[in-house]
This record gives structure tokens, sequence and C-alpha cells, in this order.
């Protein structure tokens, strides 16, 4: 099955510009952060790597200070019963979210949103309560020991609060097929993702570009087209990205899908990803002889042996997409790419045996 790394890259045409730097969550601070990265250049002169290590200084020092405080908050929240939760309102919360960003963590504000969303969420809302804030907690407790954590796991940590993820490793040049392309936003950007999967080496890559609320990001590659281009993987443990290099260059050709596996090997995928990154939410996986069915709780990819099945997430069951899968499949096996995570799969790409060159968008 397929499972690997994912890059960020952004392409205005046949071109491609670094985002060097950026983090994947929340998406406004990287764009903040990667517009001030490029100020020296901009200014006619090299960056002071003195100063650049201050400012990293102050601000590795006010989210300490932000993690402390999170710490309590999560500490009096556990004293108080978390059915409190429920009555507190999502004010508190949001509060607890400034004061993360005004800590420099925009990784910490965007899991303590979360948080502020799940009480009253539906049945057994404070047992997911409980689940993410024991998360919240490692994250916390990780930062706050990060020196004495290995060096790659110390530098997804970093990531995961809010701070850029160096670039390391060797550039792999391949031809990249397009498995997906979608958009998602909040009130002051749009994120496109885009899944890219190298013929050759086997590697798995996500693309992200950026616009302001409202609209499209300059990217857009065809689901199904095929590039030739380099990509770099960025530092850290279990790290999913990459940098990509300077052009990406379309060829022609039949692609096939990325090599699959049953239910079985996909969430076995993504448990090991979760052993280096705990607080990841969903991984790329590639499964084979699965058959949409619809069962008593929701829609679902079944093994055709029957032996396992993966639910679908609750977005992926509401979408059209999950019609033209069925109507792929007609009850016959395929080839679905996806992201598999704690909350189910959500398929983004399918192939039919009758078709297996024709990649075709779910999402």
């Amino acid at each position: 099955m397929s499972v690997v790394p994912s890059t960020v890259v952004d392409m205005n045409g046949m071109g491609v510009r670094s985002t060097a730097g950026q983090v994947p969550a929340p998406v406004s601070d990287e764009v903040s952060r990667g517009a001030g990265s490029r100020l020296g250049a901009a200014d006619g002169g090299p960056a002071d790597p003195v100063a650049a290590r201050r400012r990293a200084e102050r601000r590795a020092a006010r989210i300490t200070s932000g993690a402390r405080e999170l710490e309590q908050r999560l500490t009096d929240l556990l004293r108080g019963g978390l059915a409190a939760a429920g009555r507190t309102g999502h004010g508190l919360w949001e509060e607890t979210a400034a004061r993360m960003v005004d800590a420099q963590a925009p990784g910490l504000a965007g899991r303590v949103r979360e948080l502020g969303a799940i009480p009253g969420s539906g049945p057994g809302w404070p047992v997911r309560l409980l689940e993410e804030c024991a998360l919240t907690h490692l994250l916390d407790r990780a930062w706050l020991t990060a020196d004495r954590l290995p060096a790659p796991f110390a530098t997804t940590v970093r990531t995961r609060v809010g701070l850029p993820a160096p670039v390391a490793g060797s550039p792999v040049r391949d031809h990249w097929l397009v498995l997906a392309q979608y958009d998602t936003g909040d009130s002051r950007l749009t994120t496109r993702r885009v899944w890219l999967y190298g013929t050759t080496g086997g590697r798995t890559a996500l693309v992200l570009s950026y616009g302001a609320a409202g609209r499209a990001p300059r990217l857009s590659l065809p689901v199904g087209a095929l590039f030739d281009g380099e990509l770099t993987p960025h530092a850290g443990s279990g790290q999913v990205r990459a940098e990509p290099g300077e052009r990406f260059v379309p060829v022609a050709g039949p692609a096939a899908p990325p090599p699959g596996g049953p239910v079985g090997a996909a969430l076995d995928a993504y448990g090991r990803a979760l052993r280096e990154d705990p607080w990841l939410d969903a991984w790329p996986v590639t499964l084979s002889g699965v058959v949409p069915a619809r069962a008593e709780y929701g829609w679902q990819l079944a093994d055709a042996d029957g032996r396992e099945a993966l639910p679908l997430t609750s977005g992926a069951r509401s979408h059209p997409g999950l019609w033209r899968l069925v109507a792929l499949s007609g009850g016959a096996p395929v080839t679905v790419f996806g992201e598999c995570g704690h909350r189910g799969f959500t398929p983004l790409a399918a192939w039919s045996p009758e078709a297996p060159n024709e990649t075709v968008p779910l999402l």
C-alpha cells in the first residue's frame, strides 16, 4: 500500500515558487511567517543571524509561557469536572485560544478551538473531550521538555505548536501523478490540498497552496495529470512534508494508481505513523480490492472477502463523490486512495479494474 511523505508548494502556471518554513496549522499564520521570512531579501540584504536567533528565543519563551497557562486551564477543567465544560460556553475557550495566539503558538490555539467545539457536539462528547485534552496535555508537556526529546521528535513537537520545520535530506526526482485536489478554508484563508504520487519511487506528497478567503488559490493541477519535478523532505519524526524544486513540468504517458492493500494494512500504516506523531489526524493510504457498502451506522469500504471494513467520515458520507464511487464500483472491488484517520476514511480518488490508468476524483 502507498503511505508516505508530503510537501508544501506554490505553483503559478508551470513554475513552482518555494514556500519554505511553513507550518500545516493554522494556515493563516503560515502566510504571515512566510512573508516575514522574505523581508531580508526584499530589503536587498541577508537576514541578521544574531537578530533571528534572538527573535526565535523570544518566541520560544512566549510559547513556553502559553503552554504553562494552557496546562493550568486543563487542570482547572479536570478539577471542575468535564460535565461543567458544557455549561461554560464557547467564550472561555476562545479567550484561551486568543492567549495562545498572543503567545505565538498557533498550533496550540487551533487545538484549544477544537476543544471548545466538543462540548454539546453529540452523545459521548465528554469522552471525546477527555481524549483531546489528553493529546493537548501531551503536546504541552512535550514542548516544555523538548530539550530532552530525540531531535526528530522534538522537531515534530515544535512544528505542532506552530514553529517552522526545516528542510532536510536530498531532493527526490520523479514523475508525480496528481491523485486529488480539494479546498478547505476559514474566514481568513483558503487552503488547497493536492496529493501527488511518485510513480517511480513510490512516495506520496501533499502540496498546499493558499489564497485569500473566498478566493481560489493560484495552484490548480488536474487530477490524473503527470508532472516531472523534485521534492525535498522536511526534518521531523514521521514528517509527511517536503519542499518542491523550481519547476514541475507536465509529461505524457499512462500512470497506474499507487499500490494498495487491504483495510488492515491501512490501519497498521496509520498506527505506525501515530507512533512518530501522536497528533496526526489522518494518513494517506491506498486500498485495493474494496467495495463500498452501507452498514447500520453508515457507509464503509469493505475488503472484498468481507474480513475488515473502514467507516467513511461524516463529510465523505454526505459528499456527492460517494455516489460517484458507488457507481464506479457497481458492487465490484475497486482501488481507492484517501486519508485514513481516527474519524474514519475519506476517499479522494478511485480506479476501476476496467480502466486502471484513469483516475476518478471523488472530492
